[in-house]
């Protein structure tokens, strides 16, 4: 009896190696039918640079596949029309990026342009050496996120980035603060690195888009593009047509009982950085005009992001600080000693955001405009789908 189980468990191993070899072999071929892999990587901005780059391309005329992760993860045809993926159970794998590549294959493109979903270390050496093998990289920032796994230095999390950096290719970079270790880590890797000015793109440049962008991706889009022989006025047509990621940061007003609340989304951008410099950016461009009120929302799982969020209160200007999710504690607390706002809590993971958003209405009178940030599952979520069928304002 042992004997016989043996034998089955034996067979059984070697049936899955053979089939392991035999999908690796398929994955190398399909990867091998695509001719340039451009893989983006980075902490902030990397599906609306994924969007931007492939957008760019198709201006040049290139036959482009390109696959996002971010809020909602998307696989976009050459002819720029998308669709989501589907997972099993919702859940994000880097091993999902094998259907990605080969379904691509299959369209005969000459360029993938695909976002980075691995935050591991190793699991972003693997999604570059074996599942993607890019020939050229996007490393388009580095700032305080995700520390807990490739921290806990800022320097840290350029070299765990650097991972995904092409051996023998090139890669794209708008960090200016982290250079030196980029240039160290490209250098071992026999990797040229090309850093742009996000200042190079012009004020008349970004006019041209219909939604809210950075230089920054802009630049780094522009710089693939050229890489690949396109033109700048190719690369903007494309750019300027290719449709915005569904968590683009955007400004919606809407009418409350005793005035408006001009809603900015700043969700997408949930490192601390990337959320003062939104604000700062929409506040310059007279988006979103004082009185100011900050939203967080908060999540069990992020904990540390919850008091980052809390601790830049004071830099968005606010004057009322709404808080929603939980534990919302994890954000009050690291609010600055010495702030003089006022917080209102409607923490709760269950709370009606029907009743969230008529707490936040009777704090306004007149105008004011409302800062969403944190990361925008759970209540955050819940809360926008919720404000599809409120009353929208002039904007």
């Amino acid at each position: 009896m042992f004997a016989y189980l043996y034998g089955v468990f034996t067979v059984t191993l070697a049936v899955l190696f053979l089939a392991g070899l035999a999908e690796r072999r398929a994955h190398e071929r399909n990867l091998a039918r695509i001719p340039v892999r451009v893989l983006v990587n980075g902490i902030r901005g990397k599906s609306s640079i994924t969007r931007l780059t492939a957008g760019a391309l198709r201006g040049g005329g290139l036959h482009t596949v390109a696959k996002t992760t971010g809020t909602a993860a998307r696989f976009i045809h050459p002819d720029a029309s998308e669709e989501p993926v589907h997972r099993k159970f919702g859940i994000a794998n880097v091993v999902e990026q094998i259907g990605i590549v080969r379904r691509a294959a299959a369209a005969a493109p000459d360029v993938l342009v695909m976002e980075c979903m691995a935050v591991q270390p190793a699991l972003q050496e693997i999604n570059q050496q074996m599942l993607v093998r890019s020939t050229i990289g996007v490393l388009c920032n580095v700032r305080e996120d995700h520390l807990e796994e490739m921290g806990p230095t800022l320097d840290d999390v350029a070299r765990s980035l650097s991972r995904s950096m092409p051996r023998g290719g090139v890669c794209v970079t708008a960090e200016q603060e982290r250079r030196a270790v980029l240039e160290r880590e490209a250098a071992r890797r026999d990797c040229r690195l090309v850093v742009v000015d996000p200042e190079s793109v012009t004020d008349r440049e970004m006019a041209g888009f219909g939604w809210i962008t950075f230089k920054e991706n802009v630049a780094i889009a522009l710089a693939v593009a050229a890489e690949l022989g396109i033109g700048r006025e190719q690369a903007l047509r494309g750019m300027y047509a290719a449709p915005p990621d569904p968590g683009v940061l955007s400004v919606q007003e809407y009418q409350v009982a005793d005035g408006t609340v001009r809603l900015a989304n700043v969700f997408a951008a949930n490192d601390p950085e990337s959320t003062v410099m939104n604000f700062r950016q929409l506040a310059a461009a007279g988006q979103i005009e004082p009185p100011y009120i900050t939203l967080i929302n908060c999540r069990p799982d992020r904990i540390e992001r919850n008091g980052q969020m809390g601790r830049i209160v004071p830099e968005l200007e606010t004057e009322t600080l709404v808080l929603i999710g939980h534990p919302t504690k994890s954000a009050a607390d690291a609010v600055p000693a010495g702030w003089p706002g006022r917080v209102v809590d409607l923490g709760g993971p269950q709370r009606d955001p029907a009743d969230i958003w008529q707490a936040i209405g009777s704090q306004v009178a007149g105008r004011a405009s409302l800062v969403a940030i944190g990361n925008i599952h759970g209540q955050g979520e819940r809360l926008l789908h919720h404000l599809e069928s409120v009353p929208k304002g002039a904007r």
